[in-house]
Protein backbone atom coordinates (compact mmCIF):
# COMPACT_ATOMS: atom_id res chain seq x y z
CA UNK A 1 0.00 0.00 0.00
CA UNK A 2 1.21 3.42 -0.80
CA UNK A 3 0.74 5.16 3.13
CA UNK A 4 1.46 2.94 5.76
CA UNK A 5 -0.03 5.15 8.97
CA UNK A 6 -1.15 1.90 10.64
CA UNK A 7 2.28 0.39 10.46
CA UNK A 8 4.58 2.94 12.15
CA UNK A 9 4.60 3.39 16.07
CA UNK A 10 2.05 5.61 15.96
CA UNK A 11 -0.43 2.97 15.56
CA UNK A 12 -2.73 4.06 18.52
CA UNK A 13 -4.48 1.42 20.10
CA UNK A 14 -6.58 2.79 23.24
CA UNK A 15 -8.27 -0.29 24.75
CA UNK A 16 -12.02 -0.17 26.17
CA UNK A 17 -13.09 -0.68 29.52
CA UNK A 18 -15.92 -3.09 29.42
CA UNK A 19 -19.44 -2.82 30.36
CA UNK A 20 -21.11 -5.52 29.97
CA UNK A 21 -20.53 -9.22 29.38
CA UNK A 22 -22.17 -9.40 26.04
CA UNK A 23 -20.29 -6.79 24.44
CA UNK A 24 -17.53 -4.06 25.91
CA UNK A 25 -19.37 -1.22 25.80
CA UNK A 26 -15.90 1.20 25.52
CA UNK A 27 -15.44 -0.91 21.83
CA UNK A 28 -11.85 -2.13 20.85
CA UNK A 29 -9.92 0.89 20.22
CA UNK A 30 -7.58 1.28 18.25
CA UNK A 31 -5.53 0.56 15.63
CA UNK A 32 -2.94 3.24 16.39
CA UNK A 33 -0.70 3.47 19.18
CA UNK A 34 1.94 5.84 20.51
CA UNK A 35 4.47 4.07 22.92
CA UNK A 36 4.11 5.96 26.06
CA UNK A 37 0.10 6.69 25.05
CA UNK A 38 -1.65 3.48 25.78
CA UNK A 39 -4.75 3.36 28.05
CA UNK A 40 -4.52 2.47 31.44
CA UNK A 41 -7.06 -0.10 32.55
CA UNK A 42 -8.95 2.71 34.70
CA UNK A 43 -12.68 3.61 35.62
CA UNK A 44 -14.23 5.66 32.80
CA UNK A 45 -16.01 8.65 34.26
CA UNK A 46 -18.81 10.52 33.07
CA UNK A 47 -17.70 12.54 29.70
CA UNK A 48 -19.31 15.97 29.05
CA UNK A 49 -17.69 17.44 26.09
CA UNK A 50 -14.20 17.43 26.87
CA UNK A 51 -13.19 18.30 23.52
CA UNK A 52 -12.75 21.74 23.66
CA UNK A 53 -9.76 21.58 26.11
CA UNK A 54 -7.86 18.95 23.39
CA UNK A 55 -9.09 20.22 20.17
CA UNK A 56 -5.72 20.95 19.13
CA UNK A 57 -3.73 17.50 20.05
CA UNK A 58 -7.24 15.63 18.40
CA UNK A 59 -6.75 17.20 15.19
CA UNK A 60 -3.35 16.92 15.06
CA UNK A 61 -3.50 13.22 15.57
CA UNK A 62 -5.91 12.86 13.34
CA UNK A 63 -3.32 14.30 10.68
CA UNK A 64 -1.03 11.77 11.49
CA UNK A 65 -3.02 9.10 11.36
CA UNK A 66 -3.64 9.54 7.59
CA UNK A 67 -4.00 12.97 5.36
CA UNK A 68 -5.36 10.62 2.37
CA UNK A 69 -8.04 9.74 4.51
CA UNK A 70 -9.38 13.12 5.38
CA UNK A 71 -8.89 14.32 2.38
CA UNK A 72 -11.45 11.72 0.96
CA UNK A 73 -13.90 12.76 3.84
CA UNK A 74 -13.42 16.51 3.11
CA UNK A 75 -11.89 17.16 -0.15
CA UNK A 76 -14.41 19.16 -0.47
CA UNK A 77 -15.90 21.41 1.38
CA UNK A 78 -19.65 21.37 0.36
CA UNK A 79 -20.28 18.14 1.09
CA UNK A 80 -20.88 18.73 4.36
CA UNK A 81 -23.44 15.89 5.04
CA UNK A 82 -26.01 17.92 4.88
CA UNK A 83 -25.96 21.40 7.59
CA UNK A 84 -28.22 23.77 6.18
CA UNK A 85 -28.33 27.47 6.56
CA UNK A 86 -26.00 29.72 8.88
CA UNK A 87 -28.55 29.17 12.26
CA UNK A 88 -26.25 28.24 15.13
CA UNK A 89 -26.96 24.16 16.28
CA UNK A 90 -26.01 22.06 18.88
CA UNK A 91 -26.26 18.80 18.71
CA UNK A 92 -26.03 16.69 21.57
CA UNK A 93 -24.81 13.10 21.56
CA UNK A 94 -25.46 10.03 24.40
CA UNK A 95 -23.33 7.20 23.96
CA UNK A 96 -21.77 4.62 26.32
CA UNK A 97 -18.28 4.07 27.35
CA UNK A 98 -15.56 5.59 25.32
CA UNK A 99 -17.26 5.10 22.20
CA UNK A 100 -14.75 6.74 19.78
CA UNK A 101 -16.35 8.74 17.49
CA UNK A 102 -15.06 12.08 19.28
CA UNK A 103 -11.53 10.55 20.00
CA UNK A 104 -11.33 9.67 16.55
CA UNK A 105 -11.53 13.41 15.94
CA UNK A 106 -14.67 13.35 13.77
CA UNK A 107 -16.73 15.11 16.03
CA UNK A 108 -14.05 18.14 14.80
CA UNK A 109 -13.81 17.14 11.53
CA UNK A 110 -18.00 17.80 11.15
CA UNK A 111 -17.53 20.99 12.65
CA UNK A 112 -15.10 22.01 10.44
CA UNK A 113 -17.31 21.24 7.50
CA UNK A 114 -20.28 22.98 9.41
CA UNK A 115 -19.20 25.61 11.83
CA UNK A 116 -22.63 26.81 12.34
CA UNK A 117 -22.70 22.99 14.17
CA UNK A 118 -21.65 22.23 17.41
CA UNK A 119 -21.11 18.79 19.08
CA UNK A 120 -21.42 17.78 22.59
CA UNK A 121 -21.64 14.58 23.63
CA UNK A 122 -22.59 12.86 27.21
CA UNK A 123 -21.37 9.37 28.02
CA UNK A 124 -22.40 7.05 30.75
CA UNK A 125 -20.08 5.14 31.35
CA UNK A 126 -21.52 1.16 31.76
CA UNK A 127 -23.97 0.68 29.25
CA UNK A 128 -26.25 -1.11 31.25
CA UNK A 129 -26.93 2.34 33.26
CA UNK A 130 -27.01 4.33 29.84
CA UNK A 131 -29.98 1.59 28.50
CA UNK A 132 -31.92 2.20 31.84
CA UNK A 133 -31.70 6.21 31.03
CA UNK A 134 -32.77 5.96 27.47
CA UNK A 135 -35.38 3.26 28.28
CA UNK A 136 -37.14 5.69 31.11
CA UNK A 137 -36.65 9.09 28.40
CA UNK A 138 -38.13 6.71 25.64
CA UNK A 139 -41.07 5.74 27.56
CA UNK A 140 -41.61 9.36 28.38
CA UNK A 141 -40.48 10.57 25.26
CA UNK A 142 -38.58 13.58 27.74
CA UNK A 143 -35.15 14.12 27.96
CA UNK A 144 -33.35 12.71 24.94
CA UNK A 145 -30.21 13.80 23.55
CA UNK A 146 -30.55 14.71 19.66
CA UNK A 147 -28.58 11.59 19.07
CA UNK A 148 -28.36 7.97 20.80
CA UNK A 149 -26.04 4.90 20.90
CA UNK A 150 -27.37 1.97 20.87
CA UNK A 151 -26.06 -1.30 21.90
CA UNK A 152 -26.30 -4.40 19.61
CA UNK A 153 -27.56 -6.40 23.02
CA UNK A 154 -30.10 -3.47 23.17
CA UNK A 155 -31.51 -3.26 19.66
CA UNK A 156 -33.97 -5.89 19.31
CA UNK A 157 -36.06 -3.98 22.46
CA UNK A 158 -36.35 -0.76 20.27
CA UNK A 159 -37.08 -2.35 16.97
CA UNK A 160 -40.23 -3.77 18.59
CA UNK A 161 -41.61 -2.31 21.98
CA UNK A 162 -39.55 1.48 21.35
CA UNK A 163 -39.86 1.22 17.89
CA UNK A 164 -41.92 4.14 17.54
CA UNK A 165 -39.80 6.46 19.33
CA UNK A 166 -37.02 6.31 16.85
CA UNK A 167 -37.13 7.98 13.31
CA UNK A 168 -37.22 6.27 10.19
CA UNK A 169 -33.75 6.79 8.45
CA UNK A 170 -35.68 5.37 5.43
CA UNK A 171 -37.75 8.39 5.19
CA UNK A 172 -34.83 10.38 4.37
CA UNK A 173 -34.10 10.72 0.62
CA UNK A 174 -30.17 11.86 1.37
CA UNK A 175 -29.53 8.56 3.88
CA UNK A 176 -28.32 5.69 1.96
CA UNK A 177 -28.13 2.83 3.77
CA UNK A 178 -27.38 0.36 1.07
CA UNK A 179 -23.42 0.45 1.64
CA UNK A 180 -24.67 -1.33 5.44
CA UNK A 181 -23.85 -5.15 5.61
CA UNK A 182 -27.13 -6.41 4.96
CA UNK A 183 -27.34 -8.24 8.29
CA UNK A 184 -26.50 -4.95 10.40
CA UNK A 185 -29.43 -3.31 8.54
CA UNK A 186 -31.74 -6.33 9.29
CA UNK A 187 -30.83 -5.88 12.96
CA UNK A 188 -31.82 -2.10 13.15
CA UNK A 189 -35.65 -2.64 10.53
CA UNK A 190 -38.43 -3.09 12.99
CA UNK A 191 -41.13 -5.43 11.49
CA UNK A 192 -43.08 -2.55 9.76
CA UNK A 193 -39.93 -2.41 7.57
CA UNK A 194 -38.74 0.59 9.63
CA UNK A 195 -35.07 1.84 10.06
CA UNK A 196 -34.34 3.12 13.34
CA UNK A 197 -30.59 2.88 13.59
CA UNK A 198 -27.39 3.27 11.19
CA UNK A 199 -24.39 0.60 12.41
CA UNK A 200 -21.25 2.13 13.66
CA UNK A 201 -19.17 -0.85 13.64
CA UNK A 202 -19.38 -5.06 14.01
CA UNK A 203 -16.44 -7.48 16.06
CA UNK A 204 -15.93 -10.33 13.59
CA UNK A 205 -13.67 -12.73 15.73
CA UNK A 206 -10.44 -14.63 15.10
CA UNK A 207 -8.63 -16.60 17.40
CA UNK A 208 -5.48 -14.14 19.18
CA UNK A 209 -3.17 -16.96 21.40
CA UNK A 210 0.70 -16.64 22.21
CA UNK A 211 3.29 -18.04 19.81
CA UNK A 212 5.68 -18.01 22.77
CA UNK A 213 3.56 -20.41 24.37
CA UNK A 214 2.66 -22.57 21.32
CA UNK A 215 6.64 -22.82 20.54
CA UNK A 216 7.07 -24.47 23.87
CA UNK A 217 4.11 -26.53 23.58
CA UNK A 218 5.88 -27.86 20.10
CA UNK A 219 2.78 -26.49 18.09
CA UNK A 220 3.49 -24.48 14.61
CA UNK A 221 3.50 -20.44 14.85
CA UNK A 222 2.78 -19.13 12.04
CA UNK A 223 -1.16 -18.18 11.88
CA UNK A 224 -1.88 -19.90 8.38
CA UNK A 225 -0.39 -22.59 9.97
CA UNK A 226 -2.51 -22.25 13.66
CA UNK A 227 -5.27 -21.25 11.16
CA UNK A 228 -4.89 -24.74 9.94
CA UNK A 229 -4.55 -26.27 13.14
CA UNK A 230 -8.30 -25.14 14.08
CA UNK A 231 -9.66 -25.29 10.59
CA UNK A 232 -12.06 -28.75 11.35
CA UNK A 233 -14.28 -26.65 14.00
CA UNK A 234 -14.49 -26.18 18.00
CA UNK A 235 -13.54 -29.95 18.51
CA UNK A 236 -9.97 -29.64 17.02
CA UNK A 237 -9.17 -26.22 18.39
CA UNK A 238 -9.67 -28.45 21.87
CA UNK A 239 -8.00 -31.39 20.74
CA UNK A 240 -4.76 -28.74 20.10
CA UNK A 241 -5.67 -27.86 23.97
CA UNK A 242 -5.08 -31.24 25.34
CA UNK A 243 -1.76 -31.37 23.26
CA UNK A 244 -1.06 -27.76 24.55
CA UNK A 245 -1.88 -29.46 28.23
CA UNK A 246 0.22 -31.80 27.60
CA UNK A 247 3.38 -30.44 26.32
CA UNK A 248 3.34 -26.90 26.98
CA UNK A 249 4.61 -24.24 29.41
CA UNK A 250 4.23 -24.87 33.25
CA UNK A 251 1.26 -22.85 35.08
CA UNK A 252 -0.24 -21.86 31.70
CA UNK A 253 -3.77 -22.51 30.74
CA UNK A 254 -4.70 -22.75 26.91
CA UNK A 255 -7.82 -20.66 27.21
CA UNK A 256 -8.55 -17.86 29.34
CA UNK A 257 -12.21 -18.80 30.54
CA UNK A 258 -15.10 -21.32 30.03
CA UNK A 259 -17.38 -18.58 29.25
CA UNK A 260 -15.11 -16.91 26.55
CA UNK A 261 -15.36 -20.49 24.91
CA UNK A 262 -19.17 -20.78 25.04
CA UNK A 263 -19.35 -17.25 23.40
CA UNK A 264 -17.05 -18.43 20.54
CA UNK A 265 -19.17 -21.01 19.26
CA UNK A 266 -22.85 -19.81 20.47
CA UNK A 267 -22.03 -16.63 18.31
CA UNK A 268 -21.61 -18.88 14.79
CA UNK A 269 -25.10 -19.73 14.82
CA UNK A 270 -27.88 -17.93 13.20
CA UNK A 271 -30.64 -18.93 15.95
CA UNK A 272 -29.23 -19.02 20.01
CA UNK A 273 -31.12 -17.60 22.30
CA UNK A 274 -34.55 -16.93 20.41
CA UNK A 275 -35.80 -19.45 17.28
CA UNK A 276 -37.15 -17.60 13.97
CA UNK A 277 -40.45 -17.20 15.21
CA UNK A 278 -39.15 -14.53 17.97
CA UNK A 279 -39.61 -16.97 20.70
CA UNK A 280 -37.48 -17.35 23.73
CA UNK A 281 -35.61 -20.95 22.90
CA UNK A 282 -32.22 -20.81 24.58
CA UNK A 283 -33.22 -24.22 26.20
CA UNK A 284 -34.06 -26.05 23.35
CA UNK A 285 -31.08 -24.09 21.27
CA UNK A 286 -29.25 -26.51 19.18
CA UNK A 287 -25.88 -23.23 19.94
CA UNK A 288 -26.19 -22.73 23.06
CA UNK A 289 -26.05 -27.08 23.83
CA UNK A 290 -22.98 -27.12 22.04
CA UNK A 291 -21.93 -23.90 23.13
CA UNK A 292 -22.19 -25.44 26.87
CA UNK A 293 -21.15 -28.78 25.97
CA UNK A 294 -17.71 -27.69 24.70
CA UNK A 295 -17.13 -25.13 27.57
CA UNK A 296 -17.42 -27.63 30.06
CA UNK A 297 -15.33 -29.87 28.11
CA UNK A 298 -12.84 -27.18 28.33
CA UNK A 299 -13.21 -26.70 32.24
CA UNK A 300 -13.42 -30.37 32.90
CA UNK A 301 -10.00 -31.10 31.07
CA UNK A 302 -8.47 -27.92 32.55
CA UNK A 303 -7.87 -26.41 30.24
CA UNK A 304 -9.44 -23.13 31.17
CA UNK A 305 -7.95 -20.54 33.35
CA UNK A 306 -11.12 -20.24 35.37
CA UNK A 307 -11.48 -16.93 35.22
CA UNK A 308 -14.39 -14.28 34.60
CA UNK A 309 -13.75 -11.99 31.28
CA UNK A 310 -13.21 -8.38 31.79
CA UNK A 311 -12.52 -8.32 35.87
CA UNK A 312 -9.54 -7.71 37.55
CA UNK A 313 -8.01 -11.11 37.87
CA UNK A 314 -8.61 -11.89 33.81
CA UNK A 315 -6.62 -8.36 33.22
CA UNK A 316 -4.09 -9.24 35.23
CA UNK A 317 -3.95 -13.10 34.24
CA UNK A 318 -3.06 -11.33 30.47
CA UNK A 319 -0.31 -9.12 32.13
CA UNK A 320 1.51 -12.24 33.28
CA UNK A 321 0.91 -14.62 30.43
CA UNK A 322 -1.45 -17.11 32.23
CA UNK A 323 -3.08 -18.44 29.09
CA UNK A 324 -2.39 -18.71 25.82
CA UNK A 325 -5.62 -18.33 23.68
CA UNK A 326 -8.54 -16.05 23.56
CA UNK A 327 -10.64 -18.12 21.41
CA UNK A 328 -13.57 -15.17 21.03
CA UNK A 329 -10.92 -12.81 20.04
CA UNK A 330 -13.16 -10.02 17.93
CA UNK A 331 -11.00 -6.98 16.40
CA UNK A 332 -12.08 -4.40 19.06
CA UNK A 333 -10.06 -7.07 21.84
CA UNK A 334 -7.25 -6.65 19.80
CA UNK A 335 -6.48 -2.85 21.69
CA UNK A 336 -7.64 -4.57 24.97
CA UNK A 337 -5.13 -6.88 25.11
CA UNK A 338 -2.32 -4.95 24.02
CA UNK A 339 -3.28 -2.42 27.03
CA UNK A 340 -3.16 -5.21 29.31
CA UNK A 341 -0.27 -7.36 28.18
CA UNK A 342 1.97 -4.34 27.49
CA UNK A 343 5.45 -4.69 26.49
CA UNK A 344 5.80 -8.05 27.48
CA UNK A 345 3.38 -9.39 25.26
CA UNK A 346 4.24 -7.44 22.13
CA UNK A 347 4.98 -9.63 19.31
CA UNK A 348 3.93 -12.78 21.30
CA UNK A 349 0.96 -12.24 20.45
CA UNK A 350 -0.80 -12.85 17.06
CA UNK A 351 -4.15 -13.36 15.50
CA UNK A 352 -5.59 -16.14 13.22
CA UNK A 353 -8.46 -17.31 11.80
CA UNK A 354 -11.53 -18.87 13.66
CA UNK A 355 -12.74 -21.91 12.53
CA UNK A 356 -16.46 -20.18 12.55
CA UNK A 357 -16.19 -17.00 12.44
CA UNK A 358 -18.86 -15.13 14.27
CA UNK A 359 -19.70 -11.63 15.23
CA UNK A 360 -19.22 -10.34 19.11
CA UNK A 361 -20.44 -6.41 19.58
CA UNK A 362 -21.21 -3.88 17.59
CA UNK A 363 -23.80 -0.49 17.76
CA UNK A 364 -25.78 1.60 16.22
CA UNK A 365 -26.72 5.53 16.04
CA UNK A 366 -30.51 6.44 16.18
CA UNK A 367 -32.01 9.52 16.52
CA UNK A 368 -35.22 10.19 18.77
CA UNK A 369 -38.49 11.30 17.55
CA UNK A 370 -38.68 13.56 20.30
CA UNK A 371 -35.54 15.52 19.32
CA UNK A 372 -35.08 19.01 18.99
CA UNK A 373 -33.17 18.74 15.90
CA UNK A 374 -34.15 15.82 14.35
CA UNK A 375 -32.71 16.90 10.26
CA UNK A 376 -29.52 18.07 11.55
CA UNK A 377 -29.24 14.74 13.93
CA UNK A 378 -30.04 12.39 11.01
CA UNK A 379 -27.55 13.90 8.68
CA UNK A 380 -24.77 13.90 11.34
CA UNK A 381 -25.36 10.34 11.66
CA UNK A 382 -25.60 9.52 7.89
CA UNK A 383 -21.98 11.45 7.83
CA UNK A 384 -20.20 9.67 11.16
CA UNK A 385 -21.50 6.20 9.57
CA UNK A 386 -20.27 7.10 5.95
CA UNK A 387 -17.83 4.25 4.68
CA UNK A 388 -15.13 6.74 4.98
CA UNK A 389 -15.76 7.90 8.66
CA UNK A 390 -16.14 4.44 9.50
CA UNK A 391 -12.71 3.95 7.96
CA UNK A 392 -10.93 6.13 10.26
CA UNK A 393 -12.90 5.30 12.69
CA UNK A 394 -11.16 1.92 12.14
CA UNK A 395 -8.01 3.09 11.85
CA UNK A 396 -7.67 5.28 14.87
CA UNK A 397 -9.90 3.12 17.11
CA UNK A 398 -9.75 -0.44 16.00
CA UNK A 399 -14.21 -0.72 15.47
CA UNK A 400 -14.53 -3.10 12.86
CA UNK A 401 -16.63 -1.38 10.33
CA UNK A 402 -20.03 -2.04 9.78
CA UNK A 403 -20.30 -0.93 5.83
CA UNK A 404 -19.57 -3.48 3.44
CA UNK A 405 -18.20 -0.16 1.48
CA UNK A 406 -15.73 0.65 4.03
CA UNK A 407 -14.18 -2.63 4.52
CA UNK A 408 -13.08 -2.56 0.66
CA UNK A 409 -11.17 0.81 1.42
CA UNK A 410 -7.50 0.55 1.19
CA UNK A 411 -7.29 1.84 4.51
CA UNK A 412 -9.17 -0.97 6.27
CA UNK A 413 -7.98 -4.16 4.31
CA UNK A 414 -4.46 -3.39 3.80
CA UNK A 415 -3.89 -2.76 7.73
CA UNK A 416 -1.73 -4.63 9.55
CA UNK A 417 -0.79 -4.91 13.51
CA UNK A 418 2.65 -4.72 14.56
CA UNK A 419 1.74 -5.11 17.87
CA UNK A 420 0.61 -8.63 16.62
CA UNK A 421 3.52 -9.36 14.09
CA UNK A 422 2.00 -7.50 12.09
CA UNK A 423 -0.70 -9.42 11.23
CA UNK A 424 -2.81 -8.32 8.43
CA UNK A 425 -5.91 -7.25 10.24
CA UNK A 426 -7.85 -6.27 7.67
CA UNK A 427 -7.75 -8.92 5.91
CA UNK A 428 -8.71 -11.45 8.63
CA UNK A 429 -11.42 -9.88 9.97
CA UNK A 430 -12.73 -9.27 6.55
CA UNK A 431 -12.74 -12.61 5.62
CA UNK A 432 -14.32 -13.33 9.15
CA UNK A 433 -16.82 -10.66 8.53
CA UNK A 434 -17.87 -12.36 4.98
CA UNK A 435 -18.70 -15.40 6.90
CA UNK A 436 -20.70 -14.05 9.60
CA UNK A 437 -24.01 -15.49 10.18
CA UNK A 438 -27.46 -13.39 10.27
CA UNK A 439 -28.33 -13.60 13.93
CA UNK A 440 -31.77 -13.73 15.36
CA UNK A 441 -31.52 -11.24 18.53
CA UNK A 442 -34.27 -10.63 20.97
CA UNK A 443 -34.93 -8.37 23.93
CA UNK A 444 -33.12 -10.72 26.36
CA UNK A 445 -30.80 -11.41 24.64
CA UNK A 446 -28.14 -9.87 27.01
CA UNK A 447 -29.55 -10.95 30.20
CA UNK A 448 -29.46 -15.09 28.48
CA UNK A 449 -26.04 -14.63 27.77
CA UNK A 450 -24.52 -12.88 30.89
CA UNK A 451 -26.85 -15.68 32.65
CA UNK A 452 -25.30 -18.33 31.11
CA UNK A 453 -21.68 -17.33 31.61
CA UNK A 454 -22.14 -16.77 34.69
CA UNK A 455 -23.68 -20.35 35.13
CA UNK A 456 -19.88 -21.08 33.91
CA UNK A 457 -18.26 -19.19 35.71
CA UNK A 458 -19.77 -20.64 38.92
CA UNK A 459 -19.10 -24.51 37.60
CA UNK A 460 -15.33 -23.26 37.36
CA UNK A 461 -15.06 -21.40 40.32
CA UNK A 462 -16.99 -23.25 43.17
CA UNK A 463 -16.40 -27.19 41.23
CA UNK A 464 -20.27 -28.21 40.18
CA UNK A 465 -21.50 -30.79 37.82
CA UNK A 466 -22.58 -29.24 34.13
CA UNK A 467 -25.72 -30.89 35.21
CA UNK A 468 -26.55 -28.60 38.54
CA UNK A 469 -24.34 -25.37 37.15
CA UNK A 470 -27.13 -25.73 34.09
CA UNK A 471 -30.19 -26.32 36.36
CA UNK A 472 -29.01 -23.05 38.39
CA UNK A 473 -28.90 -21.19 34.90
CA UNK A 474 -32.13 -22.38 34.08
CA UNK A 475 -33.41 -21.18 37.36
CA UNK A 476 -31.99 -17.70 37.63
CA UNK A 477 -33.20 -17.02 33.51
CA UNK A 478 -37.07 -18.24 34.61
CA UNK A 479 -37.35 -15.32 36.89
CA UNK A 480 -35.33 -13.02 34.73
CA UNK A 481 -36.58 -13.46 31.61
CA UNK A 482 -40.13 -14.26 32.11
CA UNK A 483 -42.47 -12.98 29.39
Amino acid sequence: MASKPYRTRTFRAQAPIPTCRNHPAGKATSVRQEDDDVMRNTPRTTLRSRRRAGRALAVGLAAVMSTALLGACSSDDDDNGGGNGDEEITLRVGVFGQFGFEEAGLYDEYERLNPHITIEQDSITDNGDYITQLRTRLSQNSGLLDVQAIEIGNIAEMTTELSDRWVDFNEYPDVDASHFLEWKNQQATDPDGRLIGLGTDIGPTGICYRTDFFEEAGLPTDREEVTELFAGGWEDYLAVGEQFAADGPDGVAFLDSAGGMFNAVVSGYEERYYNAEGEIAYEDSEAVATGWDLATQAAEAGLSSGLQQFQPDWNQAMANGDFATLPSCPAWMLGYIQSQAGEGGEDVWDVAQSPVPSNWGGAFFGVPEAGENKDEAVALVAWLTAPEQLATFFTERGSYPSSAEAQQLPEVLEATHPYFNDAPIGQIFSQASADVPTTVIGPYDQQIQEGITDGLVALEQNDLSPDDAWDDVVSALDNAVAE
